[in-house]
């Protein structure tokens, strides 16, 4: 599987320039990793390393809840036994949301689609497709109504699993945006795969993010994410794409090459963007996105 390509990027563009540029505190970046994806923290700060490192702690705290490899985590302890007794908090939020957006999306964004994704990419290795009847009997393992959740207890069918992909990674930067809003921090960019603007750009103004598509958004205080059929793939050819129709089992037909939603979480704009390219029509994303509060889609790229 080709390693998941990056739709966004923090332009040189700023408020200021000449002098009142001379004049700005300098902009620390810290790189590491979020779920497998290269993440990047932005500050102006005197404790920009003791910060950042605070922050890389937290991500690593939450890949114990979200990852589907690292041994012992919250998720992978679901999986294999369809049972979780004292979940985390954190995965109960980030279930609660994506039942959320389940019920917005009329069911196209739907995390019970892992044992899906594990058939196509157990195929594309082995260069084929999966069979009609391998994908019908996938599905028949259970849908999100099969899934018990309370503060107690997360339950699933047997041989369901889940898969937070498609919104783990902008919940965790949310996290860190709390962690560090709590401390009194601001002016700062945070991104796992997507973005949190914690605040604005340190030398004023908002954070500039350049679309891979095309186009610019300014980002304050707000989150983006942008999603593509193709941002990651099963087959080396790069055809089959890793976003799947939980109705079919097949990957998003050829609509979009990407869609960009900002909301006012990470989370929600990485589950809506998930979503939107499964769906048919600019108006449907729309329509979805207007389901939630200050949410929208500020592009939606034809393929």
């Amino acid at each position: 599987m080709l390693t998941r390509r990056r739709f966004l990027t923090v332009s040189a563009a700023t408020a200021f320039a000449g002098a009142a540029r001379a004049a700005a505190p300098q902009v620390y970046t810290w790189t590491g990793i979020a779920l497998g994806a290269r993440a990047t923290i932005r500050l102006a700060h005197p404790d920009a390393a003791g910060i950042t490192a605070r922050a890389a702690a937290e991500i690593d705290r939450l890949e114990d809840v979200f990852s589907l490899y690292r041994e012992g985590s919250a998720l992978m302890r679901l999986n294999a036994t369809a049972r979780l007794d004292a979940p985390p908090p954190e995965l109960l939020e980030c279930l609660t949301l994506a039942g959320a957006v389940h019920r917005a999306t009329e069911g196209l964004f739907d995390p019970t689609v892992q044992p899906l994704w594990a058939l196509w990419a157990e195929r594309a290795a082995a260069g084929t497709r999966p069979t009609t009847s391998e994908l019908a009997s996938a599905r028949a393992l259970g849908g999100w109504g099969d899934l018990g959740l309370d503060a107690s207890v997360v339950t699933l069918k047997p041989g369901m699993a889940l898969t937070l992909n498609g919104i783990a990674q902008g919940y965790i930067a949310d996290r860190i945006a709390a962690l560090l809003e709590a401390e009194g921090l601001t002016d700062i960019l945070i991104d796992t795969g997507e973005m949190r603007a914690l605040g604005g750009h340190p030398e004023g103004g908002a954070w500039p993010v350049k679309l891979a598509e095309g186009g610019e958004v300014a980002l304050r205080s707000r989150a983006l994410a942008t999603s593509a059929p193709l941002g990651t793939v099963f087959d080396t050819a790069g055809r089959i794409g890793h976003i799947l129709h939980p109705m079919t089992g097949e990957p998003a037909a050829p609509v979009w090459r990407a869609a960009t939603v900002t909301a006012p979480s990470a989370a929600l704009a990485d589950a809506l963007s998930t979503a939107a390219c499964l769906m048919p029509t600019r108006e449907s994303i729309d329509d979805a996105a207007a389901r939630f509060t200050a949410t929208r889609c500020e592009s939606a790229v034809a393929a």
